[in-house]
């Protein structure tokens, strides 16, 4: 028969206070509201296009009341003349054939530009004297606007392509190499010292373990490198953007200043607008969901 032993305090001393038990029951809530459906609209609402899309139509009626109040075409055209003369433009082929020219070059420029980058922060990344080498261009040119190397530009290429590629890869390059240089810095010494136990050195271990790793800032370099080269690009056209009788999206916003085609402006302004969302919303965020987001670098 098992005792029960109870230890009892001596005399003089407090005795221990007993607390009951207390059970509190959980409050009742009206199940209904916790499991009631999203509406239309916050369905919709959760969708950054959608609330992106919605900016954008606010934006435009903004733009549209502004524009009828004005009652100034010559000064500025409401948002549903532009759109005519966009869609007009369009119809007739012009706007087409001047984005094409603008976007020929642009990749040209952006593709040596992105090349020059990679070699620079190879080399920055496999020696100490390539880091040096790397920073003090950087440190140098970065600073200095494509569009002041204009003169430069046409003194050593002439009026052409070749001077607008001159100014775009100089656009880029910096842009790239700073952001690339700083993603491969942040990799952890870990993961080199696998790729080098591995053999592997120079490009094979930028190729293979630094640009997987730091693929984000990469990635954030060429969105940088982009914008810059679609600015300088059509300031550059702006200026002299003309070569055997076309030219792009820059030149044909020119010419239509200079003929007081204000509606035609604004056309070529918002193509550049359009080109610019379009790439950023479907070539670069399709990149990133399928490059960062995929293997858990970011959060959606």
């Amino acid at each position: 028969m098992n005792a029960v032993l109870k230890t009892v305090p001596p005399a003089g001393q407090p005795q221990p206070y007993e607390r009951p038990e207390i059970v509190r029951q959980p409050a009742v809530h009206d199940s209904a509201a916790i499991q009631r459906p999203l509406s239309t609209f916050e369905n919709l609402y959760r969708h950054s296009g959608v609330r992106k899309v919605m900016i954008l139509l606010l934006l435009a009626l903004v733009w549209e009341v502004y524009g009828r109040w004005l009652d100034n075409a010559l000064l500025f055209p409401s948002f549903s003349d532009t759109v005519r003369a966009f869609f007009g433009g369009i119809g007739s082929g012009v706007l087409i054939d001047r984005a094409a020219v603008s976007m020929k070059t642009l990749l040209i420029g952006y593709s040596i530009g992105i090349a020059l980058a990679t070699l620079l922060t190879t080399l920055a990344i496999s020696s100490r004297i390539g880091t040096d080498f790397l920073e003090t261009l950087t440190s140098m040119f970065n600073p200095l606007p494509a569009i002041a190397l204009l003169p430069l530009a046409l003194i050593w290429f002439g009026l052409g392509n070749g001077s607008i590629v001159f100014v775009l890869v100089h656009s880029v390059l910096w842009a790239v190499a700073l952001n690339t240089h700083a993603g491969f810095r942040g990799v952890s010494q870990t993961m080199r010292m696998v790729g080098q136990n591995y053999g592997l050195k120079g490009f094979k271990l930028v190729r293979l373990i630094l640009i997987p790793a730091a693929f984000g800032s990469i990635l954030t370099g060429l969105k940088v490198g982009w914008a810059f080269a679609w600015r300088t690009l059509i300031a550059a056209e702006l200026v002299f953007g003309v070569s055997s009788g076309s030219g792009g999206l820059g030149w044909f916003i020119f010419e239509n200043r200079n003929q007081l085609e204000t509606a035609n402006v604004f056309a070529g302004l918002f193509f550049v607008i359009l080109i610019g969302l379009c790439v950023e919303n479907f070539i670069f965020a399709t990149i990133e969901r399928k490059t960062i987001r995929r293997w858990g670098m970011q959060n959606h």
